[in-house]
């Protein structure tokens, strides 16, 4: 058997082991030391070892932890809460309220911390009881709770851009300036859609009056401003610095986590419980992510040492299709790997598989990589993985699984519309890059 199928052996028993259930950073290293030992000898234990070191000294990646604590601090502040309610006091008499309330509150909250987890788990223990509440319906809560939380993997500060900058030769900061703009359309089209659905039918969002003390529309803008600001700043210390040039998204994340650290002190949310909590999590999913990226870039090393790219690379680029043709066969090879895959390996395996393709095409690789990212937010919302599903399901028991999954395959619909809209309109992803001078 030559080196090249063996790799791809490889791949196709890294896959099944993940599938199977077993923890994929051992996987990866297990069978990466196992075929690279067949190929090369002992040289794939030196190979080991520098993937490891060279992931230690990657000033870039000590991002991740940095934007962790700050998502962590702000979901233990209860900082969210305040702005969710002033929200409601703004919005709550018109119909589907609730839903523009939470998808707002979701892309603000992803914009200060990145984290999908977090976002969805907040969402949930924050709007699930009002919707049940107000006679919301079930299947459009879920998904707008589930879609909106998964905005923080691709609306900056996002984890998963700060993972992928190194591996397809672009700098995070114009990732992220890049991401921006397609984030936000996100967002926007999920919002038009609830409305939408809510103005034909009355009865999937009613309207929801404040009951509270009169207020006038002063005091609403002071809830408001109360409400809005403290997540405000976090969002200027963080992207703000990073689309303005003023600093690195390393840099950035370590002031985006002080300033959440100030803010929840000042606000008198923080305790000592609540630091503990933010502080193990941090350590746990840092840990967990660190590890995992150093075992999928190893796998990826004897991968690409096995000659197996290449010839993935020849074989589909010898196919008799346009570009356009062969884009939209890798979008959907990466929308089906999402189903049973969390985005982790699709990224460090499957993204630098493809990227010598993309290049041969000679696709555009910021258009191309954010593409890829809007396309991997299907991931947390496709069964049977669907991350965010299990999440909710977490919070929110009483809402059955059938209902959640129901709920969310709208909204990855009206992802597959956005990657479209990106695909025709690439320059809905260069403009801010152009604009902050972050374009490559």
């Amino acid at each position: 058997m030559s080196d090249p199928v063996l790799g791809l052996v490889s791949l196709l028993v890294a896959v099944v082991g993940v599938l199977t259930g077993f923890p994929m950073a051992f996987v990866f290293i297990f069978v990466a030391l196992l075929f690279g030992f067949m190929a090369i000898g002992q040289q794939v234990f030196n190979l080991l070892t520098y993937q490891f070191f060279s992931l230690m000294t990657s000033v870039e990646l000590a991002a991740i932890p940095l934007f962790l604590f700050m998502g962590y601090i702000l979901d233990q502040s209860g900082l969210m809460d305040r702005m969710f309610r002033a929200l409601q006091i703004m919005l709550g008499k018109y119909k589907g309220s609730l839903y523009v309330i939470v998808l707002a509150t979701a892309t603000l909250f992803a914009a200060a911390t990145g984290i999908v987890g977090a976002s969805v788990t907040v969402l949930g223990v924050m709007a699930a009881p009002m919707l049940i509440r107000s006679g919301y319906d079930t299947r459009l809560s879920a998904g707008v709770i589930a879609a909106g939380g998964t905005l923080g993997i691709l609306i900056p500060p996002s984890v998963m851009l700060i993972v992928m900058g190194p591996l397809v030769g672009i700098p995070v900061s114009t990732l992220f300036a890049a991401a921006v703009i397609p984030g936000l359309m996100l967002s926007g089209v999920y919002l038009i859609y609830t409305v939408i659905r809510c103005q034909i039918n009355p009865k999937l969002g009613p309207p929801i009056p404040y009951t509270g003390p009169p207020l006038t529309l002063l005091d609403k803008l002071r809830e408001l401003c109360i409400g809005v600001i403290p997540i405000t700043v976090v969002i200027l210390s963080t992207l703000g610095l990073i689309v303005g040039g003023v600093t690195t998204p390393t840099d950035a994340a370590a002031t985006g986590a002080f300033a959440s650290l100030v803010l929840t002190v000042l606000y008198r949310r923080l305790s000592w419980k609540a630091l503990g909590i933010a502080v193990i999590r941090t350590m746990e999913v840092s840990a967990f992510i660190m590890f995992l990226i150093g075992a999928a870039n190893f796998f990826g090393a004897v991968f690409a040492r096995l000659g197996s790219g290449q010839l993935i690379t020849e074989i589909l680029t010898s196919l008799p299709v346009s570009p356009m043709i062969m884009l939209l066969l890798m979008l959907f090879l990466i929308f089906l790997l999402g189903g049973p895959l969390e985005w982790i390996p699709i990224v460090l395996v499957v993204v630098p598989i493809l990227l010598p393709v993309a290049h041969s095409l000679d696709f555009d690789i910021l258009w191309f990589s954010i593409l890829i990212a809007v396309t991997l937010q299907t991931s947390w919302l496709t069964p049977p993985l669907a991350l965010s599903s299990y999440f909710l399901k977490g919070v929110v028991p009483q809402w059955s699984m059938k209902d959640i999954y129901l709920g969310m395959i709208q909204f990855v619909g009206l992802q597959a519309l956005v990657v479209l809209i990106l695909i025709k309109f690439p320059i809905l992803v260069h403009w801010l890059p152009q604009v902050t001078g972050l374009a490559d």
